[in-house]
């Protein structure tokens, strides 16, 4: 076995502390995801989303993009044991996903994204466990693309990093979560509209055959480099930063259609995450 590495037992240690913080791109960002994705699943795995997510009277993948940010007030137990499934602290790990270090024990959301996919894609589950992993990837793949999310452990993914902004004091991890998207004044149809219309970035590939590990890479190398160099920023920083914010929600979108396709198509669904 390898021996523990500082960076590992900073990233444990500080795990049992972020949880209480670890949300993503708050409800709006959750549910842009969502309905991205959903436009673009294919004939297979739209028909068994709906079929999943109509034992508990919901309409849209939107309906439940934000339910594992809601666990704590109606299944704290769940809420608990889910934590720290949110993230994966990769930034003091130069961005470079190692599960051995970076989530030991699975706890982590590319772990978490491959195990509950595969109860997703079992047949001989459950529909209600499989709805509820549903609800889960559905919410994890957009927490994996925020890129505080695969940040730093010695800010807990920028909530320990203070910003002010127009006067108002805040946090980086806050900023990308809302922030960034409330910046553009725009409501969820007219973004969903805006988002749908954009072109791709040159991030976005046609054939994206990447793997969680690497979707959480990719993040991190975003949130390293989206420190300011002073707590005090402006319209400068949100002008600069939230294009990148919106491309990250078009790229999961069309991750999570790709998935969802794999997962609940004709293709057979993958059995676990990739890991470097």
């Amino acid at each position: 076995m390898r021996p523990t590495t500082p960076f590992a037992v900073l990233a444990l240690v500080l795990a049992l502390i972020w949880p209480a913080a670890a949300h993503a791109w708050g409800p709006l960002g959750h549910r842009l995801v969502a309905r991205l994705a959903e436009a673009r699943l294919d004939p297979a795995a739209r028909a068994e989303v709906e079929r999943l997510l109509a034992i508990e009277g919901h309409r849209s993948l939107a309906d439940v993009a934000n339910w594992a940010d809601e666990l704590r007030g109606h299944d704290p137990d769940l809420g608990r044991r889910s934590a720290r499934w949110h993230y994966v602290n990769l930034g003091e790990l130069g961005c470079r996903y190692d599960a051995q270090a970076a989530c030991p024990g699975g706890n982590c959301v590319v772990e978490a994204i491959g195990a509950q996919a595969a109860i997703l894609g079992d047949r001989g589950r459950s529909d209600a466990e499989r709805l509820q992993a549903l609800k889960f990837v559905v919410h994890f793949v957009g927490d994996i693309h925020q890129p505080m999310h695969a940040g730093y452990a010695r800010d807990r993914g920028g909530n320990g990093f203070q910003i002010n902004l127009h006067g108002r004091g805040s946090n980086l991890h806050a900023l990308w979560d809302s922030g960034l998207l409330r910046s553009a004044r725009l409501g969820e149809e007219r973004y969903l509209q805006r988002l749908q219309a954009a072109k791709d970035g040159p991030r976005a590939a046609r054939q994206d055959t990447s793997t969680p590990a690497q979707w959480a890479e990719q993040s991190c190398a975003i949130a390293v480099e989206a420190y300011p160099p002073r707590a005090r920023i402006g319209d400068d920083y949100l002008d600069r930063h939230r294009p990148t914010a919106e491309d990250q929600l078009r790229i999961a979108g069309r991750r999570l259609s790709a998935l969802l396709d794999r997962t609940l198509g004709a293709a057979p669904a993958p059995t676990a995450s990739a890991a470097n």
